[in-house]
Parts: C-alpha cells; structure tokens; sequence
C-alpha cells in the first residue's frame, strides 16, 4: 500500500485547492464553485465524472486496470458554515458570514488528491471506486438528498467509507472507532399554552411559564434516571420565547421551547423520544395547560460496520504506520449525515488527526477553526490504502 511519502508530490496541489475552497466558502446546496473545481480536476485525472446528483454532488468514477466486479465508495463533504471567520489567515474567508469551520475544505481536497493518485497507478486495484462530493452535510441533509437522487442505484457500490478531521488527535493519525462513531441528530419542541392573565393576577389564568420551567427541569432526569448509566444520550433546552420584553407584567399565554436530543443507539433514540413527548404532556396536565410536543428526527446515530472498520484499521496500520493506527476511538455527540450511507451500505468512518489547533479555540465550528494543511499528504494516502485494502490487485 502506498505511504504518506509516495502522496507528498501531491502536496502543493492538495494545499492550493485547499486554501482556494478555504477562501471561496459556499453554504450547503450552493457549493457551484466548489463542484466546478472538484469535476474540473477529476476530468483532468482522466476520471469520468457525474455533476448535479442532489443539485450540487459530484461523483467521480475510476476504474482499475484489472476488471472485477467489486465497487466501493470515498465519500468527501464540500459545505461550509454560515459564520464569520476570524483566523486573519491570508486565504480567509472572502465571503461574508461563511467559512470552513468544520474541515471540509480539507476533506475535499484530501479526497482530490487521493484520486489522483489513485487515477495515476490503476495497477495498484481492480474494480470500481466511487469518488463521491457531497453538498450539504451541516445540517441541510445532503447525504440523504444523494441518496433519494438514486446515489447508489446509479453508481452502485459494496461498501462505503470517510474520513474527518479531529484536532487534538495527533497528526497524521488515524483512529477507526468500533461500533458507535456519532450520535443521532433530532430536534424537538413543545409549545405550553394556557390562559394568559395580569401577572398581579395569577389566579385568573393558567400558568403556560410555570409548566415550561417545570419541564425545563424535569427532561433532564431522562438521561440522569431513566438511561442506563453504561449508554449516552443528551437532550438540550436551546430556544425560549414567551411573552414581550415590555410586558413584564403580563403572564403569557404561549411560550415556546426548542431544543436537541443526542443518542449513540436506536433504543436510547426511542427512549428520548418518548419520553420528551410524555414529560410534556404530564406536566401540562398538572399545570392545567395544554402542551403541543414534536419530536423530529434528523440524522440517525453514526454506527460503524465491523469489517468495514477493520479494513480501515488495516489501511492505517499499512500506510502510516502502528504509531499512527487506532482501532478505536470514544463516541462523540456531535451528529453526522454520513450516518445515513451508512444505513444503506456497508461501511465505516475514521478520525484523521490534524495534532493541536493553531489557535487554542480552534475547534471545529469556531470562528478561529483552520484546517491543518500538513494532514493532507497522510489522509490521501490512508484513503488511497483503503482501496488497495478492498481492491488490491
């Protein structure tokens, strides 16, 4: 399998498009430029490319020199956030309110560069790799979207893998979790109505703020006495709206709360789900309120499938070497809509390590998160490994 060595040639080129995306940001299901780049430089590879799966998706499709009827998938994600960049870099941000504060300029350009190599030494496998550019992963479901657009009916495939980057894991190290990788992703929302009244006159109304404090508290003790202690889940409280700010003395009617709930496996997700729903409407009916709950689930937990993450495993060991393999790593709350190819194929997800942020608040999702460019050359030539794992002729 190839080194990191045999990918440093590539490096320049993987480090100008990089930063090129880092500068030119565009938000889920706008990434037009960015597709253009990727197709741009997969044809120029000799690669057959497929543009707008999803709208803006892009899939390139390569084939090995030796025929064989086994296929796998590369998956990159190509958005970026709706946030204003504050590295000062010299390739920040040229669009206002949008950066690359989660890593997929790098993901994308890592992927770009593996098919590069990849396309240059079709002697190293046999069979088909599918080199897929997702749109839309924060949020706006663009796994799903690819998905419905007939992704793997129009360019089938046995098994499906990615990456992602994870400050604080060493550089160029890759760690391939077993079982759960990312939590599901949902969202829910209660709406407390009861007879609004002068706040000097509680009696004559029916308390809607009292029951959504009441519940405020009480959802926490789903996770606190109701989850088993050994599994993990989250539920979050973050909008509130009621009444006026110039109307204090007035006890609203309505008030609103938003929020999110986090599980590691289906069940947990179940349990969430109902009990939400149920706290609801219990403590509305012991206030002698009415409560309105929607519970809406998003992503499905990030669940790695066991031979596919042993391959990925055996990829690391080969071409980064034992220091820089993990065949494991702890699950992690944040969700994730590669979730949903999982779902649909064969697969698994692996950490790639870009070692200490730059900044110490630069993690994903924040405004002073840059991709660490010296993680480029090592996640190529994983990726490259991996199909050599699966593929190898």
């Amino acid at each position: 399998m190839p080194s990191a060595k045999a990918l440093e040639p590539l490096a320049d080129s993987m480090i100008a498009w990089r930063r090129d995306l880092h500068a030119h940001p565009e938000l889920g299901f706008e990434e037009h430029r960015t597709a253009a780049l990727v197709a741009r430089e997969l044809r120029a590879a000799g690669i057959t490319v497929e543009e707008g799966i999803a709208g803006t998706g892009v899939v390139g499709t390569l084939q090995g020199v030796r025929p064989a009827n086994r296929a796998i998938g590369l998956r990159a994600d190509m958005d970026a956030l709706a946030m204003s960049e504050a590295t000062g870099a010299p390739y920040a941000s040229q669009m206002p309110g949008k950066m690359h504060a989660c890593g997929h300029d790098g993901h994308t350009a890592t992927l770009l560069g593996a098919a590069k190599w990849l396309a240059a030494n079709r002697d190293r496998f046999a069979g088909t790799v599918r080199l897929i550019f997702q749109p839309a992963e924060e949020s706006r479901g663009g796994a799903q979207r690819m998905l419905e657009d007939g992704l793997f009916e129009r360019f089938p495939v046995d098994a499906v893998y990615a990456i992602h980057n994870l400050p604080g894991l060493p550089l160029g190290t890759v760690a391939v979790p077993k079982g759960a990788v990312l939590a599901s992703s949902d969202t829910w929302e209660v709406r407390f109505r009861g007879r609004g009244t002068h706040g000097a006159k509680p009696h004559l109304g029916t308390d809607a703020t009292l029951a959504a404090a009441a519940f405020i508290q009480a959802v926490q003790t789903v996770v606190s006495r109701e989850l088993d202690p050994m599994e993990a889940g989250v539920v979050s409280v973050g909008h509130m709206a009621a009444g006026h700010p110039e109307a204090p003395n007035v006890i609203p009617a309505e008030v609103l709360l938003r929020g999110t709930a986090r599980a590691l496996s289906a069940p947990v997700r179940d349990l969430l789900e109902a009990r939400i729903t149920a706290m609801a409407n219990g403590i509305a009916a012991l206030h002698g309120v009415e409560a309105a709950p929607v519970y809406s689930r998003r992503l499905p937990p990030t669940v790695n499938h066991a031979a596919q993450a042993a391959v990925m495993h055996r990829a690391a060991l080969a071409t980064l070497g034992a220091e820089h393999a993990r065949d494991d790593h702890p699950p992690i709350t944040a969700g994730e809509d590669f979730a949903c190819m999982l779902e649909a194929r064969p697969g698994a997800y692996a950490w790639l390590g870009t070692g200490a942020p730059a900044h110490p608040e630069g993690f994903h999702h924040n405004p002073h998160f840059d991709f660490n460019d010296a993680a480029l050359v090592p996640g190529a030539a994983f990726l490259c490994g991996v199909v050599e794992a699966e593929l190898g002729a």
